[in-house]
């Protein structure tokens, strides 16, 4: 109710003369529109921005307001309106900054004027950072995509459904809460975008709340490594600076400096910013990356930033705009996202700013610039006083119970705000082609939903390619029912294939077809039935896996499963059955081993609360050993010949014979994931998991019960941790280690043992396992302790290199480890580089066994 009353007057307002609207444009020296300029009101520290052509809009109650007109390079203006009511026009022009190259007293090593400017904003960096405490403002988003070429096929698949034009389009206001030194809240009040009536916008205002006031600014998706600041403590390794003059706005003198990179290729930014003189803060931005830099997926971002004085020495940005450009594979396509805050509320952290107070007077040999002088003059020195702290616990601004681990909601309504809400509460007018985007893009969405486009889509979509009956593996959508059919290809290296081969089964025929079904609130389910025939044993296999999510907050998914199946021994499945069929067949190595099981399998796993996760399995089997039936390689042609291949029944270091006799199994399995700290994002149809601080800690429980016929009976559990690490520049880390036990080991096979990912071809198995290691000689069911470490330094070491810097090699080093009572301390070190031809990895592995070297390889794997 107080909604639709808050509504009705926010729509009705300006009939009753309770204010009025004010629009008008903002352009240049020559009347062009100025895109995305700042428009701020002093008097409610609110504000907006112009669109592309320079039009701006606002809702204002009747009053008289001070308006600041900014647009970065350019000479701010202050105008003067009263709104009483009715609707009132301001039109605009702004000029070029005059920049005034004042006389500057500088040392005697002739240092620019820019450095001793940049220094103090460098050394006031934090207190600028942290000065307010806490503060909240209302966001307004946009983002636009543009295509401006489009291929007609791209690797032999026919491009569908893409024009140029705009082919994006969505808008957003949230309210954004931010509190120190890391705490954040942010709810979607509205969403729309273009063609979507259903959708919700992917804007998040905490993501675009980038600062150049910390050391290394992380962009998502744009570089693993994140980027250094122009006000870095240690900006001046990589950047120059370039005085290009002063102007005054407001009383105060703004310096326009020019940043330049030392190095074409360090992971830094070029263009210019602006530092107020005295307080040394940042007062507006305009800086670029580039392919140089490092940045992934787009040629360039710019970066524009506005910052304005909310409280009197508390400045926050009021608009941020990011523009982009981006080409590959025949397309070529430019963009933006642009914000702007209003309605800010800030909590000080101070009672008044810090101030740089000069230790040593200015030497008496100092001369006016270009001139010379024989003696080198010692550079001032600063201290810092610092200011007084402001009572946290003073007029606070936040409650603390909104700050949770809930770091965005969207609300379910979002997305159902009709166009004359949009018109009152956008502070952005569209121009008029995204307004035309809106109306043309919502008449075809319901055409796009009819059955008749979407099955014209799916008669080209469903056209059968070498790349997806080889590769990826075929799908047959009916994209107005929801549901589809997916087939997996023929032969494949990164997917399973329907053509195998192995010594048990010979030629095998693995045949996948999976039915499933998406419905509009993201559940979903899956049937999915296999059948296998080996050519060589003549055996036939048949199962059938079932599986529905039913809830999409909690991630919940329930499986049954059963029939019978050939599976590998280790239940890691440590070799895909590509690689196998051509080591089997090149090389006479057949390092798979299976057997054959009738079973039936219930599982579960989903959330019982925010980072945790529990997953559930029951298995009743029927387990059967297999034979080699077939030896015929390559290498060896002859089947009567003899064979380099190795019974089907593994060697292991505990067990005299590892072979077994048909049993039945009852198998309980429990694993409780916890990742304290976990933030996530709740939106209307699904909730979304992301990092947290702390790692990850694992605790899993496995037995076998000797009831409804089960033979095997034992115990084991493992405590396990992982996290990942982020070092800035130095690159990031990731490991993971386990330890385990077992007990009440009544009766056991091979099947039942701790097994590790193993790995004996030159095709790299999981990062997460080992290189080097058998596949099944150190399985154990006694106490063990595994570990694995990654460092990937994203180019810290290889941008030095010219040639490596060129083809965008990374450098990445790896340690694995393991401990049983047969294998001791067995250690692996590995040193490669990633990002060849930007997919692939190469490795370099040496293994030691109580520390005398073991093994050496090379391991060639996928590395983005």
């Amino acid at each position: 109710m107080r909604f639709t009353w808050f509504l009705f007057l926010l729509l009705f307002a300006p009939l009753f003369c309770f204010g009025g609207t004010l629009r008008g444009r903002l352009t240049d020296e020559n009347g062009q529109g100025l895109p995305f300029a700042s428009i701020y009101i002093k008097e409610t520290s609110s504000g907006t921005a112009t669109n592309e052509n320079g039009y701006y809009q606002l809702q204002l109650d009747s009053g008289t307001y001070t308006l600041e007109f900014k647009y970065v390079g350019y000479k701010a203006k202050t105008q003067v309106v009263k709104i009483n009511g009715h609707p009132v026009e301001l039109n605009v022009q702004l000029f070029p900054e005059v920049l005034n190259l004042k006389e500057v007293v500088v040392h005697a090593s002739d240092e620019d004027p820019a450095y001793p400017i940049m220094r103090n904003a460098i050394r006031l960096r934090k207190y600028h950072l942290n000065e307010a405490l806490a503060w909240s403002a209302r966001v307004y988003m946009k983002s636009v995509a543009r295509m401006d070429k489009v291929p007609s096929k791209v690797l032999g698949v026919r491009v569908v459904d893409v024009d140029t034009g705009i082919v994006y389009l969505s808008e957003s206001v949230s309210q954004l809460h931010f509190k120190r030194p890391n705490k954040v809240n942010e709810k979607v009040i509205s969403s729309r975008v273009s063609g979507q009536k259903k959708g919700f916008s992917f804007n998040q205002a905490s993501e675009m709340n980038i600062s150049f006031y910390e050391n290394l600014l992380k962009i998502e998706g744009l570089n693993e490594r994140g980027f250094v600041s122009p006000l870095a403590n240690n900006a001046l390794f990589f950047y120059r600076y370039q005085y290009m003059g002063a102007f005054e706005e407001n009383g105060r003198t703004i310096n326009k400096i020019k940043v330049i990179p030392r190095r074409r290729n360090d992971p830094v930014f070029e263009g210019n910013i602006y530092i107020v003189d005295g307080t040394w803060r940042i007062h507006s931005t305009d800086l670029k990356l580039t392919k140089r830099a490092g940045i992934e997926f787009v040629d360039f971002i710019r970066v524009r930033q506005v910052y304005e004085p909310v409280l009197e020495h508390v400045w926050m940005p009021v608009s941020q705009k990011f523009t982009f450009e981006a080409a590959g594979l025949g397309f070529k396509g430019r963009g933006y996202v642009t914000g702007v805050y209003s309605n800010y509320k800030v909590q000080a952290a101070y009672k008044k700013p810090p101030v740089l107070e000069e230790v040593e007077p200015e030497p008496e040999e100092t001369i006016v610039a270009n001139a010379q002088t024989t003696r080198p003059t010692p550079k001032p020195r600063f201290k810092i006083i610092e200011p007084e702290k402001a009572d946290p616990k003073e007029k606070p601004i936040h409650s603390e119970k909104l700050f949770t681990k809930e770091i965005l909601v969207v609300d379910k309504d979002a997305n159902k705000r009709d166009s004359l809400y949009w018109d009152k509460i956008r502070p952005t007018p569209l121009t008029k082609e995204e307004s035309k985007d809106y109306v043309k893009k919502d008449k075809l969405e319901a055409i796009k939903e009819s059955k008749v486009y979407q099955d014209s889509l799916d008669r080209i979509r469903n056209k059968p390619t070498f790349g997806n009956l080889f590769l990826s593996g075929y799908t047959y959508n009916n994209s107005f029912e929801g549901t589809y059919l997916r087939f997996d290809p023929i032969i494949s290296p990164t997917n399973s294939s329907i053509l195998q081969y192995n010594t048990v089964e010979g030629v095998v025929a693995d045949v996948k077809v999976a039915y499933g079904r998406r419905f509009d609130d993201r559940r979903r389910y899956i049937i999915e039935p296999t059948v296998r025939y080996g050519f060589s044993n003549e055996k036939f296999n048949a199962k059938l896996r079932a599986a529905y999510v039913y809830n999409t907050t909690t991630n919940s998914i329930i499986q049954l499963e059963g029939g019978r199946y050939v599976d590998q021994i280790n239940i890691n499945s440590p070799i895909s059955s590509f690689v196998n069929s051509v080591y089997t067949l090149a090389a006479g190595k057949n390092y798979m081993k299976l057997y054959q099981r009738d079973f039936v399998r219930l599982a579960h796993r989903g959330e019982l609360a925010n980072g945790l996760l529990l997953t559930a399995n029951l298995e009743y089997a029927h387990r059967m050993p297999m034979q080699n039936t077939t030896f015929y390689s390559f290498k060896d042609p002859n089947p009567e010949g003899i064979s380099t291949f190795t019974s089907n029944v593994p060697v292991n270091a505990e067990l005299a014979d590892a072979s077994f006799t048909p049993h039945q199994v009852l198998m309980a399995s429990f694993s409780l994931s916890i990742k304290p700290g976990q933030r996530y994002i709740t939106r209307p149809d699904r909730k979304i998991n992301l990092g947290s601080k702390y790692p990850t800690i694992s605790l899993a429980y496995r037995t076998g019960l000797k009831a409804f016929g089960g033979d095997i009976k034992y115990s084991t559990a493992a405590l396990g941790v992982n996290d990942e690490l982020s070092f800035g520049l130095l690159g990031s880390s990731s490991y993971s280690a386990a330890a385990g036990i077992f007990w009440n080991k009544e009766s056991m096979t091979l099947m039942d043992y701790r097994h590790f990912k193993g790995n004996r071809t030159v095709f790299a198995g999981a990062y997460d396992g080992f290189q080097l290691l058998d596949y099944y000689r150190y399985s154990t069911n006694n106490n063990y302790l595994e570990a694995h470490y990654e460092h990937h330094f994203n180019g810290f070491l290889f941008n030095k290199i010219p040639l490596f810097r060129k083809l965008k090699l990374q450098e990445v080093v790896s340690l694995n480890y393991l401990n049983t009572q047969q294998s001791r301390n067995y250690l692996e070190l590995g040193v490669g580089i990633e990002h060849i031809f930007k997919v692939l990895r190469v490795d370099f592995i040496t293994s030691f066994q109580e520390g005398e070297k073991a093994r050496t390889g090379v391991a060639i794997g996928l590395g983005f």
